[in-house]
């Protein structure tokens, strides 16, 4: 089984105007989830993926403005491939509650992506 590419996010300093922009632009609907600090936004299609508007809570750099979530099975197995393979780890683990977990790393190149785990059914 392949490993696709699962959800997107921008990365933005003004998140509400980076919605409004998209949601003019492609009609996406962008969904302001302020306990977050996060909009979902769903492009209305049935093809390709749905993504996320963030504004990163840290000050400094941020590797890129836009990032990759990839579909994993185990966040632990992947991150240990990654450090193996010459990529550096930003976020070990985070809970999204309900939904799954995620972690952050850099390739070598320093590109920012992530791993995503969906939560299982209880």
């Amino acid at each position: 089984m392949g490993r696709p590419v699962v959800h997107w996010e921008l990365m933005s300093k003004d998140p509400a105007r980076v919605a409004a922009f998209y949601e003019t632009i492609f009609d996406w609907k962008v969904q302001h989830m302020p306990e977050l600090n996060y909009r979902i936004v769903d492009t209305g299609s049935e093809d390709g993926i749905n993504g996320g508007i963030v504004k990163p809570e840290r000050e400094g750099p941020w590797p890129g403005n836009m990032l990759f979530y990839i579909a994993v099975d185990d966040l632990a197995s992947y991150r240990d491939k990654i450090v193996a393979a010459g990529g550096k780890i930003h976020v070990e683990e985070q809970s999204v509650p309900g939904m799954g977990s995620f972690s952050l790393f850099t390739d070598p190149e320093g590109r920012m992506m992530g791993l995503w785990k969906t939560a299982t059914a209880k």
